[in-house]
Formats: structure tokens, sequence, C-alpha cells
């Protein structure tokens, strides 16, 4: 059995200048970037990503966002914002990175188990199939899909750990009531999270 990391949604939408931006995103598309061409090669059997990649994904997509369930129109297909943040990109794009999970096509789709690969695998099957026992999860945000993927990768019986140093948060509020849904899930939380104050 072996330990793969997994990382979410570091794309230019969600990092300062992008549609619905996160501060600190961009320091942790930085961060992430060193750690997936760096220590990651050592310390994981496999690196995977994910990508929001929305079509039309009905409410989800709002003029009136509550920015908890509703946000404003990002990562839509073949859009620059759906692009990886470039300080992430090149690792995307390197050998480190052995797949790539797109989700939300047609709905909100926060969880990376929600995701699956360009020929439809999904990712709870791809990870079983090369013997992934744990998950290392990191990206943005903190409060919404690194959340959603910790715990669906909880309950689809993975190990999991969220390195909160590789996250950032949409708010302090929900950053903490994430928090402490992933400890009530068994979810293992190292470092501390960039969270908006």
């Amino acid at each position: 059995m072996s330990r793969a990391l997994v990382v979410v949604d570091v794309q230019k939408d969600f990092c300062e200048g992008g549609s619905v931006p996160v501060a600190g995103g961009a320091d942790r598309a930085r961060a992430i970037g060193e750690l997936v061409s760096g220590p990651a090669r050592e310390e994981y059997a496999h690196v995977v990503a994910t990508r929001d990649h929305h079509i039309d994904p009905g409410g989800h997509f709002s003029d009136h966002p509550d920015f908890r369930d509703s946000f404003p129109v990002h990562c839509v297909v073949g859009s620059e914002g759906g692009e990886f943040h470039p300080d992430f990109a090149p690792a995307a794009a390197s050998p480190a990175v052995s797949e790539v999970f797109y989700k939300g096509a047609h709905s909100a789709s926060k969880s990376g188990f929600e995701g699956a690969t360009a020929d439809g695998e999904a990712l709870a099957d791809w990870l079983r199939r090369r013997g992934v026992s744990d998950l290392d999860v990191v990206g943005i945000a903190t409060d919404h899909c690194v959340r959603a993927t910790a715990l669906d990768g909880a309950r689809e019986g993975f190990a999991v750990r969220v390195l909160l140093d590789y996250t950032a948060g949409v708010a302090a509020d929900t950053t903490h009531q994430a928090l402490a849904e992933l400890r009530a899930a068994g979810v293992e939380l190292s470092g501390t999270p960039v969270v908006r104050p």
C-alpha cells in the first residue's frame, strides 16, 4: 500500500486576479509547485491534480453569489481562468503529476472524488487500482474543494491527511468550520492554513 498527493484546484480563477480569488492562493500555488517538483517525488507513489472544469453548473454560477454554495462564473472550460496557476502549471505538466481529474462540467462538484480523467475513470478507482491507501490533500480552497475532497477520501476508506501549510481558505468562519468537520471525520490536519481574516 502507498501514499498519494492530491492537489486540488490550483487554478488561475482561485488565485489573486481571478474571478473568485482566495487570499494567499498565488503563494500556495508557488509552494505546491515547489512541493510537487521537489520533495513529492520521493515522498509519494503518485501525485494527481483536480481541476474545476465547468460548462454549465446551474445554480453554482450566480450573479448574486453567497460564496458558500454559489459563486461568480469561474473555471469555464476553455477559459484562461480555468488553467492551472503559472506557478503550478509546469509541475502539473511534468511527469511528477500522474493524472488530472476534471470535475463539475454540469454541477457544483466540489470534491475531487466527483471528478474523472479524460478517459472517464473516477479518482477513487484510479487510486485503488494502484494500491494507494493514504492520501495527503493540498490546494484551494480549504473550506470548499479541499474540505470536500478530504471528507470524500475518508468516506472512500482512505487514510487522509490535509497539509494545511499548502492550503488557502476563503473565510475564517468557514475555514474553522471545515477544520472541525475534518477532525470529526478522522482526517489528520498538519500545519496552519492561510486564511482571510
